[in-house]
């Protein structure tokens, strides 16, 4: 089981920033690709950014390229979300979750974290 804790959401103007930051337990957080969802009011969840278990891979979702950072510091065994240039449309329940290394779906997930960027 890992057990998924997010932090760092709030309320931020459009162009501000905000880091969210996912601590993790209970297996070993190097054998984890992490991942950042997101969900807004009346739409489904999607895919946010990635970061593989070797920390050699990224990946976003177009709408955020070149705004959102995602990283990760395994001696703390977190996952962060960098969020620069913040617009409305980025307001959503963040949510960070686990997948095990060389398996196909994400199995755990964080409570989310509410992201409220205001025009």
């Amino acid at each position: 089981q890992v057990q998924l804790v997010e932090s760092g959401g709030g309320l931020v103007q459009a162009g501000g920033s905000l880091r969210l930051s996912c601590a993790a337990s209970g297996r070993t957080f190097s054998n984890l690709d992490m991942g950042w969802f997101r969900q807004a009011p009346g739409k489904e969840r999607e895919f946010v950014a990635a970061v593989n278990w070797r920390v050699d891979s990224t990946s976003y979702t177009d709408s955020v390229k070149g705004r959102f950072t995602i990283s990760r510091d395994n001696a703390k065994n977190t996952v962060y979300l960098q969020m620069n240039s913040l617009k409305p449309e980025d307001t959503a329940v963040y949510y960070c979750a686990a997948r095990v290394r060389y398996t196909s779906r994400y199995s755990y997930w964080g409570q989310g974290t509410q992201v409220t960027v205001s025009s």
